[in-house]
């Protein structure tokens, strides 16, 4: 009996996750160079990857945190406080990266762009009451809006009431949390599809003809977010680990940052970063809260957009920027980019806030925010692979300190 040769596709769906996503990534720049017409036909597929990932995440992180610490057994370690403080200092340090790399290579802008919508937070202690307004709000909102400092405070809150409740209770919960976890692996199977339209619609939709004029503001940025994610988040986990930290970055990176980079959204990355977690046979306990929780305050990457577009703006009125000041301005970037997710545009209508520390008029700084929105497309794609990659790594390194366990490298 002769066992007959694997069709194209029963050998394409043998391939791991990560080689299925390369070949929709060529398959998509393929469509945009050859038929930029036929890319609007298949961005439906990029629309509903997305919208899929972000419906399932609010669910998947109030059960899975639910479930985790309702499941909690007393005197069972968690890593929490480490995995905080990492996202504390590796923030802070992509803002001095940022300022350090503004004040090597300067970089001014051409200020005629039209004001950009929306409005800026009135200051820092305004995104801080944003955060605190988050931890309370109702939790059917939280979920419909994809607030996940809600989400995680009610999660919390609930899960710890549950502690008392009946173990057939505490079952119950956990088999949610398995049969959402099972949703999400399928729709993580469809990641393929869904980077190939997302690839296909920028490229053919938008182009990069309307970035080239900011070339070198957007090497700025692009370069100091890879020297964070090559050089400075490397030195973190060698600080925690002491060993080759490059295997854990890179597997993040590959893992995590390449879908973040096209669905450009931390949120809906969540689901995905949940999964490589569990992969890498990581603490659940700790993971479950640190994951969303990182995609709300760990926000390297907005600390450098915000930092670099602050001085580019300075460079081009010519505002002296001395040390002092500039020491500030990480400590607010840094700031400032924690509460980046509670506000409509991200990062980029955080910018007014730290132009006002150098004098900047307001409607200056929306014409920088403008330019911001026109670079969006590599600085925002960017920025997220950055945060979403480094929640994981931090996360690992913080659990594989504290249990002393080596990580599951292989598996993921």
């Amino acid at each position: 009996m002769t066992t007959a040769n694997p069709t194209a596709l029963q050998r394409l769906m043998r391939m791991s996750l990560i080689s299925q996503i390369a070949i929709g990534l060529v398959l998509g720049i393929a469509l945009a160079l050859i038929a930029p017409g036929a890319t609007k036909s298949v961005a439906l597929l990029g629309d509903l990857f997305i919208a899929a990932l972000k419906a399932v995440a609010p669910i998947l992180v109030f059960v899975l945190v639910t479930a985790a610490i309702a499941n909690h057994k007393k005197g069972q370690p968690t890593h929490i406080r480490p995995v905080l403080i990492l996202y504390l200092l590796g923030t802070f340090a992509a803002a001095v990266v940022a300022v350090a790399a503004s004040f090597t290579f300067p970089t001014t802008l051409v200020l005629n762009a039209p004001a950009a919508t929306g409005a800026p937070p009135g200051g820092i202690l305004a995104v801080l009451k944003n955060l605190l307004l988050s931890v309370v709000s109702n939790p059917v909102r939280a979920l419909m809006e994809g607030n996940f400092i809600g989400i995680l405070a009610w999660a919390i809150g609930l899960g710890v009431a549950l502690r008392h409740a009946a173990e057939s209770t505490q079952k119950m919960v956990n088999d949610v949390a398995d049969a959402v976890s099972s949703i999400v692996h399928t729709v993580i199977r469809f990641a393929p599809l869904g980077i190939f339209g997302l690839v296909a619609a920028t490229m053919g939709e938008t182009g990069f003809d309307a970035l080239l004029g900011y070339g070198k503001l957007m090497m700025v940025i692009v370069g100091c977010m890879l020297f964070v994610a090559l050089v400075v988040n490397p030195l973190f986990v060698f600080w925690k680990l002491r060993t080759n930290p490059y295997p854990l970055v890179l597997t993040c990176l590959r893992e995590s940052g390449v879908t973040a980079f096209f669905t450009r959204s931390s949120a809906a990355n969540i689901p995905i970063n949940l999964e490589l977690c569990k992969r890498m046979g990581l603490h659940e306990d700790t993971y479950s809260i640190s994951i969303p929780l990182g995609a709300t305050i760990n926000m390297g990457g907005a600390a450098i957009t915000i930092s670099v577009m602050t001085l580019a703006a300075a460079y081009t009125l010519g505002i002296s920027v001395d040390f002092p000041t500039a020491l500030l301005l990480c400590v607010v970037s840094a700031l400032a980019a924690c509460g980046a997710s509670g506000v409509a545009g991200g990062s980029l209508l955080l910018i007014p806030m730290a132009t006002s520390l150098l004098g900047i008029q307001g409607d200056v700084a929306m014409q920088v925010v403008a330019i911001g929105f026109v670079i969006s497309v590599v600085q925002d794609s960017c920025e997220t692979a950055l945060n979403s990659s480094t929640d994981v790594v931090f996360t690992a390194a913080a659990c594989a300190a504290e249990s002393g366990e080596l990580l599951d490298l292989e598996s993921a």
